[in-house]
């Protein structure tokens, strides 16, 4: 997948061979933000465009921006999951938060 980041917020970065452009979809918030661009410089313009009109207007309307993300994460999963996780997490003399967070960033990266 191809991205680009500005002020935390990421977008996902697709090509339009039908319409012979680049476009782009911030990720990660409930609200729809997108652009696109003819050339690579065109399309990050756009998009610090895009991001900096979405936190002007959550501005205007004294609403605080949604952050793509705080840090928590908040699972629910079956008692035999969760301690299936746990004995793996001491096993390897890690916290279930630190064994988790692992297994999660070698999940993405994969």
């Amino acid at each position: 997948m191809n991205t680009m980041t500005h002020k935390g917020y990421t977008a996902r970065i697709d090509y339009d061979e039908r319409d012979n452009l680049f476009a782009g979809r911030v990720l990660g918030l409930r609200a729809m933000i997108s652009f696109h661009g003819e050339t690579v410089d065109e399309l990050r313009k756009e998009f610090v465009a895009a991001v900096e009109d979405y936190l002007n207007d959550c501005l205007h309307q004294g609403v605080t921006p949604e952050k793509p993300t705080s840090g928590k994460l908040m699972l629910r999963v079956p008692p035999e999951i969760h301690s299936a996780a746990l004995i793996a997490a001491q096993s390897a003399g890690k916290s279930l938060n630190q064994w988790a967070t692992e297994v999660l960033k070698n999940a993405v990266h994969a």
